[in-house]
């Protein structure tokens, strides 16, 4: 062969799409029907491989454990779908949007959700943690637009969110709309 004809085979590469889209995608419908329709000892490789119709070795070397697959459909089903609602202003913006993720998170699945996110080894929280960063940078942008005063993303994340997931993650006490707007207060009058 000559170098010219090396340079006009397909490339080694997957494809975008693909089998291996293909695979994920039923793996991961798999998944989310299992977790309607079982509890969660009912949620296996093999149900999961079975439900796909691919065998197990093909799961298990795709994402190595069921924690890490969990987490895999966790991180899909957490991915914002769009920005969030724009009210006017930035605490409008950032009111409607953690009152939404108050709800979304503090339910059951939200709350599986998260946890099987954090049951994963790996940089999975990390891509739940940029999620929500981008959400905030969107309303931030907003506010940079109309001029408008607003704190670091960072300190959203830290003085608001964080405590928000601590609380609906570790304590008994989950945290209600007003705990937001308290926190959102305190960001906001801390610049």
């Amino acid at each position: 062969m000559t170098d010219s004809t090396l340079s006009q085979r397909p490339s080694a590469a997957p494809r975008p799409g693909g089998r291996s889209a293909r695979v994920q995608a039923a793996v991961h419908q798999a998944v989310r029907e299992l977790q309607q329709e079982d509890s969660r000892e009912g949620v296996t490789v093999p149900a999961i491989a079975a439900r796909a119709g691919v065998t197990p070795s093909t799961i298990y070397r795709r994402w190595g454990d069921l924690s890490q697959l969990l987490a895999d459909v966790a991180l899909e089903q957490l991915q914002p779908d769009s920005t969030p609602p724009e009210t006017g202003s930035y605490r409008g913006d950032l009111e409607g949007w953690l009152e939404q993720y108050l709800d979304e998170m503090n339910s059951g699945p939200g709350r599986a959700l998260l946890r099987d996110v954090l049951s994963a080894e790996g940089a999975k929280a990390c891509l739940c943690a940029g999620y929500n960063t981008q959400q905030i940078d969107v309303i931030a942008e907003r506010a940079r637009t109309r001029g408008e005063p607003f704190p670091p993303t960072a300190d959203v994340i830290e003085k608001v969110v964080s405590p928000l997931l601590y609380r609906i993650l570790f304590t008994e006490t989950p945290p209600v709309v007003g705990d937001l707007h308290r926190w959102i207060d305190d960001v906001l009058t801390s610049r």
